[in-house]
């Protein structure tokens, strides 16, 4: 997969993802698989994971990390489908406590996932992959030879 060149970034843009955080690993480390997908995608030099609350790493961890790989610009995606209170209210006050101890360093936090077409032929993808059936696992030979 190639990035996509019309979003090209500079190297010193920062890109956080940030989900909620669960108590459980595999709902966090599904955050991991996302950021690996959106480098590949992006072709972004800085992408980090982090999660608002109950896992680490957390906003600021995610920020220092920008910052030690030499981003000047940190751009925060809350990946979160609405604009509720997490992604309006606190994500920004995290990334603002967060960026306090960097002044000189440029912040955004962007909008949710929010509506786009894309998500809709995402939901009618799975819906698909719902009512179809599971292909059978192939029999080996020496079953059907006991019968």
């Amino acid at each position: 997969m190639r990035p996509l060149t019309e979003f090209a970034l500079p190297p010193t843009t920062g890109l956080i993802l940030v989900d909620h955080g669960s108590k459980f690993p595999a709902a966090n480390d599904m955050l991991l698989d996302v950021v690996k997908l959106f480098r590949k995608v992006s072709g972004a030099a800085i992408v980090e994971p982090a999660h608002m609350e109950l896992a680490e790493p957390t906003i600021a961890q995610a920020f220092e990390a920008c910052i030690a790989q030499g981003a000047t610009v940190v751009v925060v995606h809350p990946y979160f489908l609405s604009p509720g209170r997490h992604s309006t209210t606190d994500i920004p006050r995290l990334v603002a406590q967060a960026a306090a101890k960097h002044p000189t360093v440029c912040t955004q936090v962007t909008e949710p996932l929010g509506l786009d077409d894309k998500i809709a032929h995402l939901i009618l993808q799975r819906i698909h992959q719902s009512l179809t059936p599971p292909t059978p696992a192939p029999v080996a030979n020496a079953a059907l030879e006991h019968k």
